[in-house]
């Protein structure tokens, strides 16, 4: 009987995780990752050269994608399997890479990034109410090859996706030996919390990714398109800390102290001999 409940209790937290928006069930790989860390770095963030040379100094996350299957308009096969992801911020400024195989390049390519705003619980699908799970808002940065740039935008389920009056995002793609590279790029925090996700450094925050391959079938429709893509699950975010210097400080007041009592006691010792 043990046997059985051990093999059948796993199986139950998997599904309910999955209802609530916290899982998709897929193969596990030792590459994988649970977090991206954005490294800070001192001078330009390259927004706009998604093959600088700086990007190798951002330490690199992998994801596991999966077809959309929240979603009534459904996929099956989604071209794109994994995701791989590094960051960087100045304090001011942040830049995410995105890299991920597609043998073709097509104008209605297409990447994406979502975030959770404010402190309620989001699903990973466009903030979509399911289970235990309420809904929205999120906060969605999109970018398709054929119109080259970025769009801020927001979503509180399925249906509501709809583009901010501001625009706070930038974005540019590199396209490769069937290789996409995407720089998505925004302002640490930004003047309208109730739309924006905003990241503090040091606090860690929600993020989730999806991609479309823009390729069509043989009577000209596209394969992916709108809730047709590669998503990924909620992970993890950090934007790195400013290095903290208050030990060196601490250290530096108390060595400071220790030589004034010496001076002072040195002192007093040879006024003592004098007289």
């Amino acid at each position: 009987m043990k046997h059985g409940l051990s093999h059948i209790v796993p199986n139950i937290v998997a599904s309910v995780l999955l209802a609530m928006g916290f899982l998709i069930v897929q193969p596990v790989s030792a590459q994988e990752s649970v977090a991206v860390r954005a490294t800070m770095v001192k001078g330009a963030l390259p927004v706009d050269d998604p093959n600088a040379v700086a990007w190798s100094s951002a330490p690199q996350a992998q994801f596991p994608m999966s077809p959309q299957v929240h979603w009534q308009n459904r996929i099956q096969e989604a071209t794109v399997k994994d995701l791989k992801v590094r960051a960087l911020h100045d304090g001011t400024q942040l830049a995410f890479l995105l890299e991920y195989a597609d043998p073709t390049e097509d104008p209605d390519d297409a990447a994406a990034l979502e975030f959770m705003v404010g402190d309620k619980k989001a699903h990973f699908a466009h903030g979509q109410p399911m289970a235990q799970v309420e809904g929205g808002p999120v906060n969605i940065w999109f970018w398709k090859n054929k119109e080259g740039k970025a769009l801020d935008m927001n979503a509180k389920g399925f249906g509501t996706l709809k583009t901010q009056d501001h625009q706070d995002v930038r974005a540019k793609g590199a396209y490769a030996d069937g290789n996409w590279k995407v720089v998505f790029s925004r302002n640490l925090s930004t003047d309208h919390p109730e739309e924006d996700a905003q990241v503090k450094p040091g606090e860690f925050i929600n993020i989730a990714f999806a991609v479309w391959d823009g390729r069509k079938d043989g009577a000209g429709d596209l394969v992916e398109k709108g809730s047709q893509k590669a998503v990924s699950s909620w992970w993890y975010f950090r934007a790195e800390a400013p290095p903290d210097y208050s030990s060196y400080l601490y250290a530096a007041l108390a060595m400071g102290l220790a030589l004034a009592f010496q001076f002072v006691l040195i002192r007093k010792l040879k006024k003592g001999q004098s007289a």
